[in-house]
């Protein structure tokens, strides 16, 4: 890798074309993660944008020896989308979350948990295993299928038995109660 240790060399000294050149390289994989963060083309772009005057400004503080140039750019575009994701009004709590206010649906079904207990107690281990997964953990069917290492298509058809034998044997309130769970929880 000579030639990119000239490159940075160069940029080092303040060659705006190395710049160009190391922006040409690196901001589409930079602009990529940017974007997974924020899921906003406009948000990423404004991010990319830091982070090349950020890293033009402070070319100095890079140090080879310490890491590759596109590990360097990355962690300053990272926390560049942090600083953004962070700032931005959409995070300002704009509504009284009161510890003590009842935040349950008057629609909601009176859950009676010893009831949903034993329920869930007749059910198979693995059928069980994977309600409690989905609905207590709060994990996806693809990162519960992996928790349980079985495959997907058999997962969701654990979680689709142990539905419908709930139905069937305690009716579809407890059903609905279940699902209802991991939102008062």
């Amino acid at each position: 890798m000579p030639e990119e240790t000239q490159l940075l060399e160069r940029f080092q000294d303040g060659d705006s074309r190395a710049l160009s050149e190391l922006y040409d390289r690196y901001s589409g994989a930079i602009y990529a993660t940017l974007l997974r963060m924020c899921s906003d083309r406009d948000l990423a772009n404004d991010a990319l944008q830091e982070t090349f005057i950020s890293i033009w400004q402070n070319r100095e503080r890079y140090d080879p020896d310490k890491g590759r140039f596109y590990t360097w750019a990355y962690r300053i575009g990272r926390n560049k989308m942090l600083n953004f994701l962070r700032n931005s009004p959409d995070l300002i709590q704009n509504e009284d979350l009161g510890v003590y206010e009842d935040k349950v649906s008057a629609d909601a079904p009176n859950v009676d948990l010893p009831q949903l207990q034993g329920a869930l107690a007749t059910l198979e281990p693995h059928h069980q295993r994977a309600l409690e997964l989905v609905y207590f953990s709060g994990l996806t069917h693809q990162q519960a299928h992996q928790e349980m290492e079985v495959p997907l298509g058999t997962f969701k058809s654990y979680v689709r038995q142990a539905l419908k034998a709930l139905r069937k044997a305690y009716g579809e309130t407890t059903v609905i109660a279940l699902m209802l769970m991991d939102k008062m929880m």
